[in-house]
């Protein structure tokens, strides 16, 4: 191949790189978030011009040409290498600029899975108010039993007070059990999103009944003072799950242009994004719901407080947090 056909066919890839350098070097020097540098597939296109550097040198292409390469692989990889460098600031950026950006540019999703969670769960509540007998339509004699039990106001279980350890093992409990919810949620995206709706569905018209029949027969205050606290993250954390999975859904099912697996592979990126952000704040509710929403010491009066400041915070982040940051 002539260097002429050569660098006709790759420029765009180069040209693209430098413009992701640009972007870095100058939002480094305004003291701004850096690029993501997963973004556009960025460490594939670096190997690739690593690879046309290599067969420049083979080929004994011009060394302007050899050298503009060079510098390309040089700058390239001090600036991806280095923004691999400090886990914890990485964690910190993504937690609160990447994560919440990328929820806001996904917001029809999110308006969809809002509309397919809060949805059923509004309705199962109403449902369960006016026909009391609706909430065995999702829960068995049994599970209702055992639910009635643990919020009963009488017998205090809910809120008695137990020690370190069962609190760290109940936090590890949640952890499991949360993460286990979301990841479900998630992972049934991968049946052309059908998994997703169904349990973002079941889990709202649960957790309805659920609600709708505890209220209902009078242990109002013994479950929401227990479940306003961590009820912000945890649900929302549920949402987003959701959105992941239908990123899979919609990848699988109208991948348009491209294959269905360069599709899948091109969505899944955002899609364990938001997952990995729904992750953080379920393993959030999971350290609340163990330290704080078991707490009998403390009146329903402040919990409630607690829990509409931990909503407004959430919408507060989700609707602010990393703002400039956004591509």
């Amino acid at each position: 191949m002539s260097q002429d056909t050569f660098v006709a066919k790759h420029r765009p890839q180069w040209e693209a790189f430098e413009l992701w350098l640009a972007e870095y070097d100058s939002s480094k020097r305004r003291d701004k978030a850096p690029p993501d540098p997963a973004a556009a597939e960025l460490p594939h296109l670096y190997r690739q011009i690593c690879h046309h550097l290599a067969l420049a040198r083979e080929r004994h292409y011009s060394m302007q040409l050899t050298q503009y390469l060079n510098n390309l692989v040089m700058r390239g990889h001090q600036r991806l290498y280095a923004s691999r460098r400090g886990s914890f600031g990485q964690i910190a950026r993504f937690a609160f600029a990447t994560y919440p950006a990328l929820v806001r540019r996904e917001w029809r999703l999110l308006a969809l899975c809002s509309l397919l969670f809060y949805g059923p769960l509004a309705g199962m509540w109403a449902a369960v108010s006016i026909y009391p007998e609706a909430v065995y339509t999702v829960m068995s004699p049994t599970d209702v039993g055992r639910m009635e039990e643990m919020y009963e106001p009488s017998v205090d279980r809910v809120g008695r007070e137990r020690g370190s350890d069962d609190d760290f093992m109940m936090f590890g409990f949640y952890i499991s059990n949360n993460i286990g919810i979301g990841f479900r949620t998630f992972a049934g995206g991968v049946l052309f999103g059908l998994g997703t709706l169904f349990f973002l569905v079941f889990n709202g018209l649960f957790i309805g009944a659920v609600a709708g029949h505890l209220v209902e027969i009078g242990y109002a205050e013994t479950f929401l003072s227990f479940v306003v606290g961590h009820s912000a993250l945890e649900l929302t954390a549920i949402v987003v799950s959701g959105m992941a999975g239908l990123k899979l859904g919609h990848a699988l099912l109208l991948p348009g242009q491209r294959s269905r697996l360069r599709a899948l592979r091109e969505e899944g990126v955002v899609a364990v994004k938001l997952v990995y952000g729904a992750a953080l704040m379920l393993v959030g509710a999971a350290f609340v719901e163990a330290f704080w929403s078991s707490m009998s010491v403390v009146e329903p009066s402040v919990k409630y407080a607690v829990g509409a400041s931990m909503w407004a915070l959430v919408v507060a982040y989700l609707g602010l947090a990393g703002r400039g940051y956004a591509r």
